[in-house]
């Protein structure tokens, strides 16, 4: 019995198509629209449609350049080694444009945030310029969020606050951070119920800011190898790509509903090294063009 199979919708009028008209250089087929008058293929609404590699490759290279202490020469190289020829320069416009991208859409698979915030920042130097980057775990060590910026103030302590409360929809019971004055002002104005406690890192007992030291290991690792960040704006990018696949591996993000197959409690971390790269592969087919 031969099954036909159903016509999918225009992106732009969505409305189902009403022929096929032919395939492209790649083999996908074309669809046409009459009501607008628009052919289009099944990857139109693609992240990836328009780039000359195929999503994979891409993914590929951003995932090296974000997860491991990788210069977008060495990424290069590598990719060389498999007969894809791009440039330096290329490697890194993949990693701006896909990385946040990529962070962003792994947020429905997050695991639950916590109510209990360990709030720091980190120093990221390049040459004579510093510049701070505020991060925020709960009680887990999952990462809240990250906001980097070139004052260490009020006013960017209040912004991460209110970005992490956006993003996550999580209003904390209790924030703890060091001494820096400013978090003071900035608790009590964006999370007026939350108990704020004071603590330092080096104490005996009670309660501490170690857990968000040791969670900056990872980023300092990372950004030891990079020189530095040449801009706030570039910056940010890279980092939420970063700190979203690092969640990937850390076991952060529900991997099983990427991939069904996957067994956390019998995978070896040769499983979950695969389970990884599947499921960046299956997310990438989940982002879409910006409107």
């Amino acid at each position: 019995m031969v099954h036909s199979v159903p016509m999918i919708r225009c992106p732009s009028c969505q409305r189902p198509a009403t022929k096929r008209d032919g395939y492209d250089q790649r083999g996908r087929q074309w669809y046409g629209c009459r009501p607008c008058h628009r052919d289009f293929t099944a990857t139109t609404t693609s992240a990836f449609s328009g780039y000359r590699w195929p999503a994979d490759v891409i993914l590929t290279a951003v995932r090296w350049y974000a997860s491991y202490p990788l210069s977008a020469t060495h990424v290069m190289q590598l990719l060389a080694e498999r007969h894809i020829d791009v440039s330096a320069r290329t490697v890194l416009n993949w990693v701006q444009t896909f990385g946040p991208q990529l962070a962003k859409t792994l947020y429905p698979y997050r695991r639950r945030w916590g109510r209990r915030w360990y709030v720091d920042e980190v120093f990221c130097f390049r040459g004579t310029q510093k510049r701070y980057l505020y991060r925020a775990i709960d009680q887990h060590g999952q990462v809240v969020d990250i906001l980097l910026r070139d004052k260490r103030d009020r006013e960017s302590a209040e912004a991460f606050f209110r970005r992490a409360l956006k993003r996550t929809g999580v209003v904390p019971h209790t924030v703890v951070s060091d001494h820096h004055q400013p978090y003071l002002k900035a608790v009590a104005t964006t999370t007026p119920t939350a108990r704020h406690i004071r603590m330092g890192l080096h104490r005996a007992r009670g309660e501490t800011t170690k857990p968000i030291e040791r969670s900056h290991v990872a980023t300092r690792d990372r950004l030891r190898g990079a020189r530095g960040l040449k801009s706030v704006a570039t910056g940010q990018r890279f980092l939420e790509g970063f700190e979203g696949l690092h969640a990937l591996r850390r076991g952060y993000v529900k991997l099983r509903a990427l991939v069904p197959r996957y067994q956390p409690t019998k995978a070896s971390p040769h499983d979950t090294t695969r389970a990884v790269m599947i499921a960046i592969n299956t997310l990438g087919t989940q982002m879409r063009k910006a409107a």
